[in-house]
């Protein structure tokens, strides 16, 4: 069975998570973008071991610890698509530009594509390409916990920016409603901001993207 457990960092309170194997209890970081004395803490409180860094997209927010916490703990780092390089080879200039302190730009071990799986434990997620708010970014979907982490693509009552470079308002759409509202209604979404929810929620309720 797939856990998970949400931890907020830096100031932009980002949700990485820390998914884990119940079984194996062998982790995945989803997302560090900073403040390794919290996910420290959070692998420790949960017992896990990680093995993993899973990236959904190139963001500083998101990816601004990848570099640190794979050097530190031996990672390997798979994610997110190839269009994000942009993005990742920027990355200390992405710290100057929103004040974060330690902006390091990386090579991912694993570019993954739509289709692609990838393992934690004994489970396996799917990935997703979903580009629109940025072009390289995946989704993680567990079938077997009906479960998605999906980054900046959707947000309970919102969606993703689409203002910054390669930023495309209708492709984000195509992505929500053409990748994710097929899942099923029941799937429910770790995203990068905020609170959880459903996609059935989303479909009903957001007003950018609600069928009604």
């Amino acid at each position: 069975m797939l856990e998970y457990r949400i931890v907020p960092v830096t100031p932009f309170q980002q949700n990485c998570s820390l998914i884990w194997c119940s079984s194996s209890r062998k982790a995945a970081i989803v997302d560090p973008g900073g403040d390794l004395d919290r996910i420290r803490a959070a692998i420790a409180g949960e017992r896990v071991t990680p093995e993993k860094i899973l990236l959904t997209h190139g963001h500083i927010d998101h990816a601004g610890a990848t570099a640190a916490l794979s050097r530190e703990l031996g990672l390997p780092v798979e994610g997110p698509q190839k269009e994000e390089r942009f993005w990742i080879d920027a990355m200390e200039q992405q710290g100057r530009m929103f004040g974060f302190p330690h902006g390091e730009a990386f090579e991912p071990t694993r570019w993954l594509e739509d289709g692609d799986h990838v393992a934690c434990g004994e489970e396996t997620l799917e990935v997703l390409h979903c580009p629109g708010h940025t072009p390289g970014h995946v989704v993680f979907f567990s079938r077997s916990a009906r479960l998605a982490i999906v980054g900046d693509v959707l947000f309970a009552g919102s969606i993703g920016r689409t203002d910054f470079p390669r930023g495309d308002m209708n492709i984000l759409l195509g992505s929500i409603r053409g990748k994710l509202w097929p899942l099923g209604d029941d799937v429910a979404f770790i995203p990068g901001h905020g609170p959880m929810s459903t996609f059935g929620e989303e479909r009903r309720f957001n007003p950018y993207v609600s069928v009604s």
